[in-house]
């Protein structure tokens, strides 16, 4: 999450820009506390380890794209918002929007309950907006909002106070929705991207926190990526580990920080303000110097680096793309 290259050799999973996920927000719509808006972003326009644009195509066509809800503390999903994309002439894109209930939220498939069919995918500066039945829904490129020094983060933490991510794009799926639908107690987030595979589908990338899944799983990534959130308890050692490296932690110190981030799954109460960590996540929180400070246990510096100023009031609440991608 927010790495931008979480495949193996941190490339993109399963070599395919479109895969990758970046970032996962969620906060009370501005001005109806009744509602929340749900963003899910992947493929970003470029990245450190290659900074050639990806492709132009927003989202893949053989790939499945979804947001996961457990409503009840347990970590495994009761609620699930699906997106499929389909590739027509004249590179346009449409999209299918679902939502399943229950015991199958938790399965790996394309089926639920049917909110959006055909729904434009915008690739211009236009926002191509779909609403029906309490929801909305926007899916398309869109100035990426997360904002941090990676540069310097990958210069052994050497701030300059640049931002490697002040012009650079994200394809976003943005929802808004009633408070209702998540139930009536604070929910656990998190977002996956599946690949289809033969009549099946394969989950390639998950998380809800950012960073984590790049700089803390190590040699178990993969694992990590392809599991569930429920599993978390086996990668404790593991994320233990990397915080005695990274930060210096005495072994139970690291171990008690380690089980604070895992199962990787965003916490959420929409009758509460949203402020990461503690509950979901805006398009403003420095969500970047509050996992580095975890890292390395307060030694980091702060990387001087804050919001976009290209952020929208209204939805889909993401600035335009700043570049042409149509």
């Amino acid at each position: 999450m927010s790495h931008h290259y979480s495949g193996p050799n941190f490339g993109f999973p399963s070599a395919d820009a479109r895969l990758d996920l970046t970032d996962l927000y969620a906060f009370t719509k501005p001005g109806d506390p009744e509602k929340s808006i749900l963003i899910m972003n992947v493929h970003p326009s470029s990245t450190v380890i290659d900074p050639e644009p990806t492709t132009n195509e927003p989202f893949s066509p053989d790939g499945l794209y979804e947001i996961k809800i457990d409503t009840n503390g347990d970590a495994v999903a009761d609620v699930a918002f699906r997106v499929r994309v389909s590739s027509l002439q004249g590179r346009m894109q449409i999209a299918t929007v679902r939502r399943v209930d229950g015991p199958l939220a938790a399965g790996t498939d394309d089926g639920g309950e049917l909110l959006f069919q055909d729904a434009l995918v915008s690739t211009g500066r236009d926002a191509q907006v779909t609403e029906a039945g309490g929801y909305r829904f926007f899916a398309g490129w869109r100035s990426e909002p997360f904002f941090f020094d990676t540069l310097g983060a990958v210069n052994d933490l050497h701030f300059s106070g640049a931002d490697f991510f002040a012009d650079k794009d994200v394809c976003s799926i943005v929802l808004e929705v009633p408070n209702s639908t998540l139930g009536t107690k604070p929910v656990g987030l998190w977002a996956r991207t599946l690949d289809k595979k033969g009549e099946g589908w394969v989950q390639v990338e998950r998380g809800a926190r950012p960073q984590q899944a790049v700089f803390l799983p190590g040699e178990e990534q993969g694992a990590y990526l392809a599991g569930e959130p429920a599993d978390d308890a086996r990668f404790v050692a593991t994320f233990a580990h990397a915080l005695e490296h990274t930060g210096g932690y005495v072994p139970d110190e690291a171990e008690r920080v380690a089980r604070t981030l895992l199962p990787d799954i965003m916490p959420y109460d929409p009758r509460r303000p949203a402020s990461f960590p503690e509950n979901g996540r805006t398009l403003t929180d420095d969500a970047a110097d509050a996992f580095m400070a975890i890292l390395t246990n307060g030694k980091m510096p702060q990387d001087g680096v804050g919001p976009h100023s290209d952020l929208l009031a209204e939805f889909p609440y993401l600035g335009p793309p700043h570049s042409a991608h149509d």
